[in-house]
């Protein structure tokens, strides 16, 4: 609250505001002049949301997906910018791959579970690379600590960015076995960085990440995903490298937000000088 405050007293200064608070904005800074957008980052079908941004129906609303758009028809999505990473941050290393590869939260909407019928039908050892948090604890020992034996499957705990290369690079495949809408879903794209394809399930943002055939596959459920883990050694990882080069950097990202940032302040401010 406080922050916002100060944003709002000092907001002639600027001439765009970008929040990433979802709606908590809206009201105070619909109230003074610089033009203001929003990028939403989470689920937006909780049946709570709609009546906010039914309130606000001129807030400028940037989404990560286009399916992540799907719940709130009526809102104001100008633009759909995907998340970007650091072209250099992750990696390709010359790994020979040995496992399946699971990378995120131990929970049940990302659904570890099915990551390990998969990987164990397919034959192929899983690496977990996953944190638990507390609100899943209970999951995580009900559910997923029975399944891991230390040998077909591993938990390797949280890793950081310094890590990932080598994980991924080590891996036959990544493993996305969501059963959620995901808003984006950037273990995708880190997993495209190293070169590593994905096995991901049609669910929200996913046909607009994956390209299937390409940089991995889509699936509909766990005996698709075990007939596609026999597909990867297809596919190149050097072309699944290029394909994150050409959609998925932080500078494509960024151009994006400024091209926006240029609509709305001229819009505002039709005598602005823009320098690019």
């Amino acid at each position: 609250m406080l922050m916002m405050e100060q944003v709002c007293q000092r907001a002639a200064e600027f001439d765009v505001l970008h929040c990433h608070l979802d709606y908590w904005p809206f009201s105070l800074l619909s109230r003074q002049a610089t033009p203001f957008l929003t990028t939403l980052h989470g689920r937006l079908d909780l049946p709570e949301l709609a009546p906010v941004y039914d309130c606000f129906p001129s807030v400028p609303l940037v989404s990560i997906s286009n399916a992540q758009r799907i719940p709130l028809p009526g809102a104001n999505f100008v633009e759909t910018v995907h998340h970007g990473l650091p072209v250099n941050l992750l990696q390709p290393l010359p790994i020979t791959p040995r496992y399946l590869a699971f990378l995120g939260r131990i929970c049940p909407e990302k659904r570890p579970d099915r990551a390990i019928h998969i990987a164990r039908r397919a034959g192929i050892p899983l690496k977990m690379a996953a944190k638990v948090d507390r609100v899943d604890e209970d999951y995580f020992r009900d559910v997923i600590q029975p399944m891991i034996d230390g040998t077909s499957v591993e938990l390797i705990g949280e890793i950081n960015d310094a890590e990932k290369p080598e994980f991924l690079s080590g891996a036959v495949g990544l493993l996305v076995p969501i059963d959620w809408p995901e808003p984006f879903g950037l273990v995708m794209i880190e997993a495209m960085a190293c070169g590593t394809p994905v096995i991901a399930f049609n669910r929200g943002s996913v046909p607009e990440i994956i390209e299937h055939g390409t940089t991995g596959f889509i699936v509909e459920d766990e005996a698709q995903a075990i007939s596609a883990v026999g597909k990867l050694g297809r596919l190149s990882r050097s072309v699944i490298r290029q394909r994150f080069e050409r959609r998925f950097t932080a500078r494509r990202m960024a151009e994006g937000y400024l091209s926006l940032y240029h609509r709305l302040a001229v819009k505002a401010r039709p005598t602005l000088r823009v320098v690019t």
